[in-house]
Formats: structure tokens, sequence, C-alpha cells
């Protein structure tokens, strides 16, 4: 599954690019990959347009989406003193080395709780137990999309990097 969503990322990077569903599977088959795992990320994809597009604020025409009642943000702020739990499944399907890199995203900033929450949702939908650090990025970087938002250079690199042959200073 993880493969097909990398081709969709790479090939559609631009979120409005992407063909529908239906078409976008006709394209996948003709490219080669297996009907199951085209299945797989297509129901996987579809739960990611569905959490993504729930988080949207639908405002009147003409308003100023960043700013609502003066100044508050279009999506609420999380609290500083706020505390994200996590369920004995989530931990379990998620595994710590994935969620101490999502809590690394979060706390460098670059990982807001809305598209957090996306995330940890999707991975619970992936397949693996534990999901891999590797299909955690992956996960990321297709959240990061669905909002039609490229990440930073440096938070896309430490995304796509290959840490196997990183070398501890």
């Amino acid at each position: 599954m993880f493969e097909v969503l990398v081709y969709v990322y790479e090939n559609y990077w631009q979120g409005d690019a992407c063909p529908e569903l239906h078409q976008l599977s006709r394209k996948l088959t003709a490219v080669g990959f297996e009907v199951e795992e085209i299945h797989d990320a297509l129901v996987w994809l579809d739960g990611l347009n569905i959490a993504a597009q729930s988080t949207q604020i639908y405002l009147p025409a003409g308003t100023d989406v960043t700013l609502l009642a003066g100044s508050a943000p279009a999506i609420a702020t999380q609290s500083s003193n706020s505390l994200r739990v996590y369920s004995v499944s989530e931990q379990e399907h998620i595994g710590a080395q994935a969620l101490g890199f999502v809590s690394f995203l979060e706390s460098a900033g670059v990982l807001p709780p809305h598209m957090r929450e996306i995330a940890i949702d999707r991975a619970m939908a992936a397949p693996g137990n534990p999901v891999t650090l590797d299909d955690l990025k992956i996960i990321v970087l297709m959240v990061y999309w669905s909002f039609g938002e490229e990440p930073d250079a440096l938070v896309l690199d430490e995304l796509c990097d290959d840490t196997e042959f990183r070398v501890a200073h």
C-alpha cells in the first residue's frame, strides 16, 4: 500500500492535480500496481480526504480564513497546558518509535494538533503492527499533501531521509 501512496505523492504532489479515485485506480493499474494494493491505498486515501475535509472551517465568502473573531486562528490552537494521551491500542499499533517521531515533529512546531490527529487516525488505519517509522513518515507527508501544504525543506528532508545509513555524531 505504501508504495502506491509514494507513487501518488510523487506524481500528484499538487493535490488538485490528482484525479478522482476511480480514475486514479485505472492509472495505478496501468502502471502495474496490484489490484489489492491499489484498493487498500484508495480506501486509505478516501479516509484521509474525509478527515482533512472535516477539519476545514466553512466561512462566508470574502472572510479572511486566517482570522476569525478578530485575532483568533481559523483552527483553534491547542493550549500549551494540554497533553495528548495515547490509548493502549494506539501505543501498540503505532509503536514507541513512531509516536516519538510524532512528538518530535510536534515539539518542533511543524505538526499542528489537527494534522497530528489525522496522522494518528491514518496510522491506526494502516497495516503493520507496529507501524514502521518509514511508513509513519509517508503518512505525515500524505497528511501535508491532503491540506495542500508542502512541508518546508528541513521537514521534507526529515520525512524523506533514509535514516538507516545516518551516522550519529
